[in-house]
């Protein structure tokens, strides 16, 4: 099986988000590892705001981020057509969790927001993957 490092990647903050990729990038590079990338969008068929949204609405929304990740992933690190581009639905560290095992990831690679009180070391997302991660977890400021 192909040696992964999955980059967990924030589509809304994609300033932020290259020096995640990037360094996801140079740990594939150095290991001779394959490069997969993940954003997780927010679950729009929740029985809570499910009424709201059309099947359309989600749909086009999967799209949207899916021409989003590809064109950040080649702006950022170029274009590799090793490259595995991945986009799921539901709660952010819930689903990276879920990613990472079903590539059998060695390493995840995520960025952490700068911290406020309520979570002073690292952001709520980062602190949940790097306690729950079958594997290593290196967190970029």
């Amino acid at each position: 099986m192909t040696r992964t490092v999955l980059a967990a990647i924030d589509l809304t903050q994609p300033e932020d988000q290259k020096a995640v990729l990037t360094k996801a990038r140079q740990i594939a590079d150095l290991e001779g590892m394959r490069l997969s990338v993940v954003t997780v969008l927010p679950d729009f068929r929740m029985s809570v705001v499910g009424t709201f949204f059309s099947h359309e609405h989600t749909r086009e929304m999967a799209e949207g981020s899916r021409v989003a990740l590809h064109k950040f992933i080649e702006e950022t690190v170029g274009r590799d057509a090793e490259t595995k581009h991945v986009i799921r639905m539901g709660k952010t560290s819930e689903e990276i969790l879920i990613t990472a095992e079903e590539l059998d990831a060695q390493v995840i690679v995520m960025g952490a927001h700068k911290p406020n009180l309520r979570d002073y070391l690292i952001g709520p997302n980062a602190a949940q993957i790097a306690r729950h991660a079958p594997c290593s977890v290196y967190i970029v400021r």
